[in-house]
């Protein structure tokens, strides 16, 4: 038996058998680690318990009745049996030990906040979590792709749960299936065609209303972003950013919220919608912030490296920016698109001198000049803008 603390969690270990010949043993030891420990969580690990008995479940019950917040983790399918058997996968949460895979080597599809996609074969991707207490995120994701599913958005949906590492994934069977970052870069050429797939899927999305509580309204991320923006905004600034978020019309339509040509997939000519954490409902006007960041926004103090995180030249980055705004809106009126333009601005701008203050307040980087650059942008935007409403 070991332990160990992972951030507030007490871990216990345990291996081998517990039967009525150790289980008031294994029971003592438990305690000795538990006695004088403060924690908010306790967690079993049984991913090397090859057997329990009646005796050693009686162990776990009292455990329980001491402790509410009890998990038990990596249940080997036969110990899970007589968990499950026994009513204990309804007593408390009990979770199986997933396939362990390895994506060393694997080509890199898809990056967000919250973890890395990787190509593992020609029929298969796996998206993996950078938390590695990631499994209520990776069980909320797929309830929010089979949503969307339902709701008639082509998604890819995760037909199993794996370890990476010390790491959790999902995996997608996506045969043959490529980015559309990956079609641009194969076929330059056919940029305006790629886009039109782009552009007719993120119409799709935004056509369909939904009322579940369960999918999370973007206006209230977008008010938390303009808190913290504001402390680094002048006073006037930082008012009329509140005021204008606050004034966008509320809408129950749904949004993606990291849409760019990593996220979608095309499969013999079909588009697929994939990494599905940030799905919301929500004003398009918040969708098209991280549209304007993907492309434009992540690297506006250097637009040489524009499009290097989805793999295409800083041209086409820029060019697919400006193509979606065109189709989206069905309009090349210039004045016309620049006022959609800076309304998405201004919200992706909002969202990274937010990014730039907490990474410097909670990881003590430094982010000086990013900061100074979007303060300076927004100051310019909302002295322009009267309305973010698309």
């Amino acid at each position: 038996m070991r332990n160990e603390f992972i951030g507030s969690k007490l871990v216990i270990y345990l291996d081998g058998r517990i039967d009525s010949n150790n289980a008031e043993a294994v029971a003592q030891e438990i305690n000795r680690v538990l006695s004088g420990q403060s924690f908010d969580q306790l967690v079993l690990d049984l991913a090397d318990l090859e057997y329990i008995s009646s005796a050693g479940l009686r162990v776990v019950l009292r455990l329980r009745k001491s402790y509410s917040s009890l998990k038990l983790v990596n249940v080997t399918t036969d110990v899970y049996e007589i968990f499950d058997m026994t009513g204990f996968t309804e007593l408390m949460p009990v979770e199986k030990a997933y396939k362990k895979i390895s994506v060393d080597g694997c080509e890199v599809i898809g990056e967000g906040a919250n973890g890395k996609v990787y190509r593992i074969d020609p029929e298969t991707i796996v998206k993996v979590y950078a938390n590695p207490d990631s499994f209520e995120d990776i069980q909320r994701e797929r309830s929010l792709a089979k949503k969307a599913f339902v709701l008639g958005v082509n998604t890819a949906i995760s037909y199993d749960i794996v370890q990476v590492g010390k790491l959790y994934g999902t995996v997608f069977e996506l045969l043959n299936a490529k980015s559309l970052a990956a079609c641009i870069t194969q076929e330059p050429d056919k940029l305006d065609h790629y886009v039109d797939i782009y552009v007719d899927l993120l119409k799709k999305i935004h056509s369909i209303e939904v009322e579940d509580e369960d999918i999370p309204n973007i206006k209230e991320l977008a008010l938390r972003w303009v808190n913290i923006a504001k402390t680094y905004l002048d006073e006037d600034v930082g008012a009329k950013l509140e005021q204008l978020v606050k004034a966008v019309p509320e809408s129950h339509h749904l949004i993606h919220g990291d849409y760019h040509l990593k996220n979608v997939m095309v499969q013999n000519g079909e588009a697929i919608l994939i990494d599905m954490d940030t799905l919301c409902v929500g004003n398009p006007v918040f969708e098209f912030g991280s549209v304007f960041n993907a492309y434009i926004g992540f690297h506006s103090l250097d637009m040489d490296h524009a499009g290097d995180f989805l793999g295409i030249t800083a041209d086409e980055s820029i060019q697919v920016w400006h193509k979606t705004l065109q189709k989206y809106f069905d309009t090349t009126d210039e004045e016309t698109l620049k006022g959609y333009a800076e309304k998405a601005q201004v919200i992706g701008y909002t969202r990274l001198l937010q990014r730039a203050v907490r990474r410097t307040l909670h990881r003590g980087e430094d982010h000086a000049e990013e900061i100074a650059f979007y303060k300076k942008e927004l100051a310019k935007l909302i002295a322009s803008v009267d309305s973010l409403a698309f």
